[in-house]
């Protein structure tokens, strides 16, 4: 049993810079499923969990990214400065990068000059080693006059340490936001200024009257000093201007000692040697090299998309339809008969269960598998470093990357990651892109009915034309909104070897979300359109479509009607006109060959990756950007798909594909 006194519930928050493991350690430290993926921006709200360390309960808070705690940040970032200061945690784990000390250690400084408890985590522990990295913890600890861990989140190593360390802050470092951690060294006129500045707020507003964020004196006076709009508020506006006057450059002498002395603690307990393997990171950067090490990684990633996927989907379905649908359909006949309500059943049990094998598990699993496999080596930075200038020409700047990569597993999350972009126009403008890049549903529809249909070619040329239509939408809609980019400036992380179990972790939950959501919505799909079909409604409903999808796009009827449920989810198009073309062909068919030729396929696989978002995109986008926004960006879509696909299905009939 611990000694020291512990609150009945202890509030932790995690706080550090993007990239360092802390959505990791959250994990660790909880056994909550957090998001985790080696790249700036992927987690863009906070999110807590309840544990027991050592019999005590702790809420653990992760909090988004951010490099300080300075107003003029992006939303992300903004929302994690809001978070810490409104939610007074009893203590904050400022989680470090051991291969990067004196970036690093800039937000800790910033967190003790704000008077809260602070414990240091010296995370990537694991990987500094593998870099030739050391860091002496004692040293700095003593340094900093802070408790500091080194971690590993992946491997464990640490863990207890921290907790250790947690659970002792309260007892040993006085009341909460006292005002007595250490602060940053600060030139003697600067530090005066501080003091003048605190006596006077003391005099006027006690820590209650500084509002909800209950700064000490002279936390209130640097964050004054540094443009913390809130304290403004709380002064009053002509206490402000009072207390300020003259004093504009102290933020930036403030901020410039600070990064001063986070280099000279990690100049004095770190020592660095280079390794064989940074070779590979600066070629991975380097634009010479870095964009062919950029195709190869794409091109990889789709061959092993295009050869796993296939194999593993003629497995299960063979394995499906020799011993499991004889099975169904015995018994489903026992149940409900051979006549029409045994067949709308087997629309869904034995065709949707079926398309789910042939479509979800071989080519969305595998896809969730690669990109984990991605995300966990880092390479996405790499990747959003190389993608920069590119960016620029679409009216956004280098971050602006990382949602557009997330999207291509879902789009769901990537809207969110939009957050960390610092204006409006920039988000919309990403949003947009977002819904247009192919996400693992729309690539699971092109890979397995026009890769495994037609042939990988007409797979690349889908990719291709998406990807044309992504550009120009970029261009455009850069030139006609109004306004900039803001300023950015990426910083590069080194590559990090992927730690198996993490990377099959994330696939499992990632792809168990998938399984949870869509498997109901396939069957119930597959039996509302075999309930259409088998009662001839079918044809009804797909005649308000007919110009449209048989004049215009060239399709087949039903393809517009699958195309309509697709909404819910976007793989569920493939899924259902799977279930159609093997009701259609009077047995189980794998196949959408015997009812769509090879034009056709390349049409529905466009026309289904680029019009209206599935139904939860569209909800996240309502909630991010507002439904005025949200309903523009849906009509967008189905009218630049309707502009695209017609002409393509001319074109390609007319070349007799």
């Amino acid at each position: 049993m611990s000694t020291y006194a512990v609150p009945a519930s202890l509030v932790v928050c995690l706080a550090g810079n993007p990239n360092v493991g802390k959505s990791s350690l959250f994990t660790a430290l909880t056994g909550a499923a957090a998001e985790t993926a080696h790249c700036e921006g992927v987690t863009v709200e906070a999110c807590a969990a309840t544990a027991r360390w050592h019999g005590h309960s702790v809420e653990v808070v992760d909090l988004p990214g951010m490099y300080s705690l300075d107003v003029e940040q992006g939303s992300d970032q903004a929302a994690a400065r809001s978070a810490l200061l409104t939610r007074h945690p009893d203590v904050v784990v400022a989680v470090a990068d051991a291969t990067n000390l004196a970036r690093s250690l800039y937000l800790p400084l910033q967190l003790s000059d704000l008077g809260f408890r602070v414990v240091l985590a010296v995370n990537l522990s694991d990987e500094a080693r593998r870099r030739g990295v050391t860091v002496a913890t004692g040293a700095l600890g003593r340094e900093l006059g802070l408790p500091v861990v080194a971690t590993s989140a992946p491997r464990g190593e640490g863990l207890e340490a921290l907790k250790s360390a947690v659970l002792r802050a309260p007892d040993s470092t006085g009341p909460v936001m006292s005002g007595e951690s250490r602060r940053t060294p600060l030139p003697g006129p600067v530090a005066t200024r501080v003091a003048e500045i605190a006596a006077v707020i003391a005099s006027r507003a006690s820590d209650v009257a500084l509002g909800e964020h209950r700064l000490s004196p002279e936390a209130a006076a640097m964050a004054l000093l540094e443009g913390d709009p809130d304290i403004a508020a709380v002064l009053g506006d002509a206490v402000t201007r009072e207390l300020t006057l003259n004093d504009d450059r102290l933020a930036f002498v403030i901020t410039k000692e600070r990064h001063a002395e986070a280099r000279r603690l990690a100049g004095l307990v770190q020592e660095v040697n280079a390794r064989p393997g940074d070779r590979l990171w600066r070629l991975s950067t380097a634009p010479r090299t870095g964009v062919p090490i950029l195709l190869v990684v794409l091109a990889l990633l789709f061959a092993v998309l295009f050869v796993v996927g296939d194999l593993m989907a003629r497995a299960l379905t063979a394995v499906w339809t020799s011993a499991i649908s004889p099975l169904v359909t015995d018994v489903t006949q026992r149940l409900f008969g051979e006549g029409e309500l045994g067949r709308i059943v087997l629309w869904g049990i034995d065709g949707g269960i079926l398309a789910t094998l042939a479509v979800g598990i071989p080519y969305i699993l595998t896809f969730y598998f690669l990109l984990a496999l991605i995300e966990d080596t880092g390479y996405m930075n790499a990747a959003a470093f190389l993608s920069d200038r590119v960016m620029h020409r679409f009216g956004l700047h280098g971050r602006a990357v990382i949602p557009l990569i997330a999207a291509g597993g879902c789009n769901v999350p990537a809207v969110i990651a939009t957050r960390s972009l610092s204006s409006s126009r920039e988000r919309f403008i990403a949003s947009v892109l977002v819904t247009l890049m192919p996400c693992s549903a729309r690539s699971a529809v092109i890979v397995g009915a026009v890769a495994g249909t037609a042939g990988w070619q007409y797979a690349l040329l889908t990719y291709g034309m998406i990807f044309a239509v992504l550009v120009v939408s970029g261009l455009a809609l850069n030139r006609l909104m109004p306004g900039t980019e803001s300023a950015f400036i990426m910083e590069l992380f080194p590559l990090r070897r992927p730690v198996i179990r993490q990377v099959v972790v994330k696939t499992w939950r990632r792809f168990r979300e998938f399984v949870w959501d869509a498997a109901p919505i396939i069957v119930l799909g597959s039996m509302a359109l075999g309930a259409l079909y088998e009662t001839g409604a079918v044809w009804y409903f797909t005649k308000p479509l007919a110009p449209i999808v048989e004049d215009w796009l060239l399709l087949p009827a039903v393809a517009g009607l699958t195309l309509v449920f697709a909404v819910l989810r976007k793989e569920l198009a493939l899924q259902l006109l799977l279930v159609f073309a093997a009701v259609s062909a009077g047995g189980a068919v794998t196949s959408i060959a015997g009812v769509m030729s090879t034009s056709q396929i390349v049409t529905y696989a466009l026309v289904n990756a680029i019009y209206i978002p599935c139904l939860a995109t569209i909800t996240v986008l309502g909630r991010e950007l507002g439904w005025r926004s949200t309903a523009l960006i849906c009509l967008g879509t189905l009218l630049l798909a309707l502009l695209v696909g017609g002409p393509v299905a001319h074109l390609l009939a007319y070349l007799g594909l």
